[in-house]
């Protein structure tokens, strides 16, 4: 829909649209310009009402044109925010559904403001590494206060439009029709004005007590929780400059800070994870027209960590599962696992009672699998055993009925065997949770060789709600994710061999923004789920080069915190790693063995060995075309094994330092006789990027 005016009365309507979200692009900006001035030099308008068509405001600019010519192209939101201020007729903001970023800016820059009950508002623009450029922080502080602005745009979030309720920020807060209020007002308006200019948002005081102590704990605040995140404290210092300076200076400094932030390297690395969560639900051969099947119960087979966690998923989501187990006492301990994260949710009050008695009420436990019969979709938690898996999918192939869609949650097996043993290969498919898997984001959806497109365009639209991001894999050992943490892991490995410690590679690279360093990561996993995939490794390829350290440490029964030792100890009740003599000692043991003299390591080598393994890896499956994007990987990478956001996932951040750096970086690995030379090759596609100067995001398809 493009911009229309409707004339009711004395007041002109204004509506733009721009489906889905009526972002601000600048077509949409020029278009809304010439309407609004347009109305303003009519005589036959009084007033003017701005609203948004397609049942909402506008979720803001239009991110695509970011960084590009469009994004400053007259009339920027700054002009089109200007030519509204200045105007000598009220202007009444009609905000409906979502207000979000430069339309909240726009909505702030109107003379009054009308809500429905229902609107959500807020400036997101943190999330992207910005902070609102176009009067937010200006503007919002002068109508709600300063602490109240800097923590609706510190948090990012949209708020309700009755959080406001009482305050400047919103003149009406209606249930009935927002534009049939907001011309009410306008009338209202007119005739208190009598023909004196509407009052503006800029020329508001704003005067807060104990402003510096406030700031100040403000910034302290921030910078020990974003340490790698400029733009929160570049928001507090432009509230700061709306609360001491006029706002033509505020103004200039928020337009600074925006501009300082849009070329810096963070929201760079934001703004690529934002566009590739958006492309990752895009299977280039299953078009959005592809009919999905219906899931309105689903199956888990297995009570375990994994699957009671799979199976809080969509009771949360409203969901029915059937919980089966082949053991008693197994499906009560699942049950009771369950219901102990609702207690826990109620006692935290993140859930009301009533909530979580209603989700559990969706849950039935069951010992046969003729229970699962009328279930749309199976999905199996079993252990990772290619036989395990296979004969559980031989049963599920008899008990359930045609069109159930049969999901295996295996991390690394080869899905197209697990497949073979069914009459119906094309209903199956991968998803692959991460644990907590009622927390973790990261859905890893396996594509079979004969999986159906209705069954991956139906898994997911599932993913969604049950609001996680789905990234699509092929098969391959350990598809996307675990693939690239073997070599990660043996890179590790390797360096403990060659002298560093288990703490030292943490420190190294948690110091570049992991979550969690490798040794704490396996031990909080359980260091038998890689030994358990090294022993089927050793036999599948055998001319794959290992550091045997981990499999010792298994054998000494240290399995990580859940036996209380593995790479650390840990004390009872406290699971705070502490440094293991008897691991020190493990390891000086087998150097010697090997015939190494310990070295010294730079924290840049250690960061460089263990993300340029994962770059080099990443490289070969987009080859194989086992990953369709490159930010597909970077998405597994953020949501599943805690890569920095700020850093753009690992081959966001080999584009930020260019291909070749990281192809002549790798050549210095490869003269290091004992960390697989071979390995340091660079993968085809590396090596052309590293000769052509590319990237493996410019296109966003791999090659």
């Amino acid at each position: 829909m493009p911009v229309v005016k409707v004339q009711d009365g004395r007041v002109a309507v204004v509506t733009f649209g721009e489906p889905p979200v009526n972002s601000l692009g600048l077509t949409t900006r020029r278009d809304l310009a010439a309407a609004l001035d347009a109305a303003i030099t009519d005589p036959a308008t009084a007033a003017i009402v701005l609203g948004g068509a397609n049942g909402l405001f506008s979720a803001g600019a239009d991110i695509t044109e970011f960084g590009t010519p469009k994004m400053l192209a007259a009339p920027n939101l700054i002009d089109l925010i200007a030519l509204i201020e200045a105007s000598p007729k009220p202007i009444v903001a009609a905000i409906e559904g979502t207000c979000l970023g430069g339309g909240f800016e726009i909505a702030l820059g109107c003379n009054y403001r009308v809500a429905g009950s229902g609107a959500r508002l807020g400036l997101p623009e943190v999330k992207l590494g910005l902070l609102p450029g176009a009067g937010g922080t200006q503007r919002l502080p002068r109508l709600v206060g300063v602490e109240p602005a800097l923590n609706l745009i510190l948090s990012g979030e949209p708020v309700p439009a009755t959080a406001f309720k009482g305050s400047p920020l919103l003149d009406r807060i209606v249930e009935g029709p927002v534009v049939a209020a907001a011309v009410e007002l306008a009338n209202a308006k007119v005739e208190e004005l009598s023909g004196r200019a509407p009052p503006r948002v800029r020329n508001r005081p704003l005067r807060e007590p104990a402003l510096d102590a406030f700031l100040g704990f403000a910034r302290n605040s921030i910078k020990a929780a974003f340490p790698n995140y400029p733009a929160p404290l570049a928001i507090v210092d432009a509230i700061a400059s709306a609360a001491t300076q006029d706002f033509d200076a505020g103004i200039a400094a928020e337009r600074r800070w925006f501009s300082e932030l849009l070329h810096g390297p963070v929201s760079g690395a934001l703004r690529h994870l934002f566009f590739a969560e958006r492309a990752a639900a895009k299977i280039p051969d299953v078009p959005e027209s592809t009919p999905l099947r219906e899931v309105k119960r689903v199956g888990v087979i297995g009570a375990g960590t994994m699957g009671t966690g799979i199976t809080i998923n969509f009771l949360n989501a409203g969901i029915p599962v059937v919980l089966l187990e082949l053991g008693r006492e197994a499906l009560d301990k699942g049950v009771a696992r369950i219901a102990e994260t609702y207690e826990g949710q109620v006692r935290k009050g993140r859930l009301t009672k009533e909530d979580a008695l209603a989700r559990r009420s969706l849950l039935d436990a069951t010992l046969n699998y003729p229970d699962l019969a009328e279930c749309d979709l199976v999905i199996e938690a079993v252990f990772e055993d290619m036989d395990v898996k296979r004969q559980v999918f031989e049963r599920l192939d008899a008990s359930l009925k045609p069109g159930a869609i049969l999901a295996s949650n295996t991390s690394t097996l080869d899905l197209d065997r697990i497949a073979a043993v069914t009459k119906r290969p094309s209903d199956v498919i991968g998803m692959h949770f991460f644990s907590p898997a009622n927390v973790m984001k990261l859905l890893e959806v396996v594509r079979g060789r004969a999986t159906g497109k209705d069954v991956l365009a139906t898994v997911m639209k599932l993913a969604r709600t049950i609001r996680k991001t789905a990234v699509v894999s092929g098969v391959c050992d350990g598809f996307i994710g675990n693939r690239m943490l073997e070599q990660y892991l043996r890179q590790a490995l390797f360096m403990l061999d060659e002298g560093a410690s288990p703490a030292e590679i943490d420190r190294a690279i948690e110091g570049f923004g992991f979550a969690m360093g490798p040794f704490r990561m396996s031990d909080l996993a359980g260091n038998d789920i890689g030994w358990h995939i090294r022993k089927r490794r050793y036999a599948d390829t055998p001319t794959m080069v290992y550091s045997r350290i981990a499999d010792r440490v298994c054998e000494l029964g240290r399995l990580g915190q859940k036996t209380g030792s593995g790479w650390y100890d840990y004390r009872p009740g406290d699971r705070n790693a502490q440094p293991s003599a008897v691991v020190d000692e493990l390891i000086s043991s087998y150097r010697a063995e090997l015939g190494l003299v310990p070295r010294k390591f730079t924290k840049a080598e250690i960061v460089d060995r263990l993300v340029y393994a994962l770059v080099n890896e990443g490289a070969k499956i987009l080859d194989e075309g086992i990953a369709t994007r490159a930010s597909d990987i970077d998405l597994v990478y953020l949501y599943g094994y805690g890569f920095p956001a700020w850093r753009g996932g690992p081959m966001g951040y080999a584009d930020a330092v260019g291909a070749f750096s990281v192809v002549h970086r790798m050549a210095e690995f490869a003269r290091n006789p004992h960390g697989d030379p071979a390995f340091w090759t660079p993968a085809p596609l590396l090596a052309r990027l590293a000769a052509s100067g590319g990237a493996f995001n410019s296109t966003g398809v791999r090659s």
